[in-house]
């Protein structure tokens, strides 16, 4: 049996997880993009003292397919996007379709039924937030965001980066060094 438990990939959410299973006797084995697979039924009573329990700890054990699915879109995107040392050089449709297991047509209706957006524009907001992390790192150059990425060019990320913040990156970027340098100056 399979509960999806809606986390950040985090030492600590991890930790606050396996101790409310473990305070509740569930015995599980993988614990890994807010999935955890259990390994016995567990009761209806164990069941709502875990969401309730995770509840107050800022967690979401997510009981609608709908939202399961969601979430499992996110997470392979935010995976894809944050956590890859290299975007998957395949289209992001074959890849999500592959990773999960479903027609992504399928999974692109649901999410844009649930989220209001569709997958392509939740993707194109992580690369910019992704984006935005590297500029303020300061560790590489525009080009190298670019390719990393997965960017057509420099031009098509400029754009982009412009379209969802209003800013050009090297403007963000001058942003970002005001900003050290009027804390400096106090």
């Amino acid at each position: 049996m399979k509960l999806y438990i809606k986390f950040m990939v985090s030492l600590r959410c991890k930790m606050v997880v396996k101790d409310e299973l473990s305070k509740l006797g569930i015995k599980y084995t993988v614990l890994d993009l807010g999935m955890v697979d259990v390994l016995e039924n567990i009761t209806p009573l164990q069941h709502d003292l875990l969401k309730e329990n995770l509840h107050k700890s800022g967690l979401e054990l997510l009981d609608n397919k709908k939202a399961i699915l969601i979430e499992k879109i996110k997470n392979v995107i935010t995976e894809m996007i944050h956590y890859s040392d290299e975007v998957p050089k395949v289209n992001y449709s074959d890849y999500i379709g592959e990773k999960l297991g479903y027609d992504y047509t399928y999974l692109s209706n649901i999410f844009s039924e649930v989220r209001g957006i569709t997958i392509q524009q939740y993707i194109i907001i992580n690369k910019i937030e992704r984006v935005k992390e590297l500029l303020l790192y300061d560790e590489l150059n525009l080009t190298e965001i670019s390719y990393l990425l997965n960017y057509s060019s420099v031009a098509h990320l400029s754009n982009q980066f412009k379209k969802v913040t209003g800013l050009s990156p090297s403007f963000f970027k001058q942003l970002k060094h005001k900003r050290l340098g009027n804390l400096e100056n106090v």
